[in-house]
């Protein structure tokens, strides 16, 4: 049945998509730069399309070979995850994430009991970090999840979680804020940008234009020490609703004219395209989809 399918190509193939690059995929795979060529125009002839583009800075899947791509490396991911879970010894339990600090400490580990909860079998390792890893590329981590307005047509995206941006402070501070101009709590991310425009948005929505000029300002790195700063009663943070929700749920913060908002950008859960389908990401992966929903 599968006599004539050039397997071995398969994997060159695939590393060379992975990797955008012939000779990081020979790398990859111990051999020369000129095999892994033999093999692209074999499987090239093979399947009668041309699978990339040649580029100055390496080269680019087509259309064909982006479909060809998605199913390879499906495929060979499904038949390494079988073969690791057939290992005495195995990982198959367990599943490595990738997000940021501020996420993670906020909003994910408060809730992880009710993943391990509905899947004791399962074991999630979390890799918090600022970089964005490159899933195709870094076989290592299973599922990430980014924050950003971008889309990925490359991986599997499961589901997202919009956010919006309200100012929310200490009971005590939010009361004084409505006699007196507050101190404000910032984020200085590498992209401080962001914060920056919500908070002349946010201003401008509110009606409270003189606001943009804070009687002081205070900065922090994380989001989840601007956060604690402000549940310390350092002044009002503008938060994204999903970082908040627990702080407002346990009244530590409340909001400041909770009916003025500014869009905020989205937390998606990513893979890289047929890793949805290893069980324990499956698992965490419908898990998080309701904790999303909720």
């Amino acid at each position: 049945m599968f006599a004539s399918l050039p397997v071995t190509a398969l994997r060159a193939f695939e590393a060379a998509a992975r990797l955008r690059s012939f000779k990081a995929a020979a790398a990859e795979l111990a051999v020369t730069p000129t095999a892994v060529s033999h093999q692209i125009k074999a499987l090239e002839r093979h399947a009668g399309v041309a699978l990339f583009d040649r580029v100055p800075q390496g080269v680019r899947l087509t259309d064909a070979g982006a479909r060809l791509f998605a199913s390879a490396h499906g495929a060979l991911l499904d038949i390494a995850q079988t073969l690791d879970a057939l290992r005495p010894a195995s990982a198959a339990g367990a599943l490595t994430l990738s997000t940021t600090h501020s996420f993670a400490a906020l909003w994910l580990v408060p809730r992880l009991g009710r993943f391990y909860q509905a899947y004791p079998q399962y074991q999630l390792r979390l890799q918090a970090q600022a970089e964005t890893i490159d899933l195709l590329q870094d076989a290592s981590v299973d599922v990430a999840i980014r924050y950003s307005r971008q889309r990925y047509p490359l991986l599997h995206a499961s589901c997202t979680l919009q956010e919006r941006f309200g100012v929310y402070g200490a009971p005590a501070v939010v009361a004084q804020a409505r006699r007196a101009r507050p101190a404000l709590v910032t984020v200085r991310w590498r992209d401080s940008a962001l914060y920056d425009e919500g908070w002349l948005q946010w201003c401008e929505a509110a009606g409270l234009p003189a606001w943009r000029k804070p009687a002081a300002l205070h900065a922090y790195a994380e989001e989840h020490y601007a956060l604690q700063a402000a549940i310390a009663g350092q002044g009002l943070v503008l938060a994204s609703s999903v970082m908040v929700s627990d702080s407002v749920a346990a009244g530590t913060l409340v909001p400041l004219r909770p009916e003025v908002s500014v869009a905020g950008a989205a937390y998606t859960a990513l893979c890289a395209p047929g890793r949805e389908r290893h069980p324990p990401v499956k698992a965490f992966l419908a898990w998080l989809r309701q904790e999303f929903k909720d």
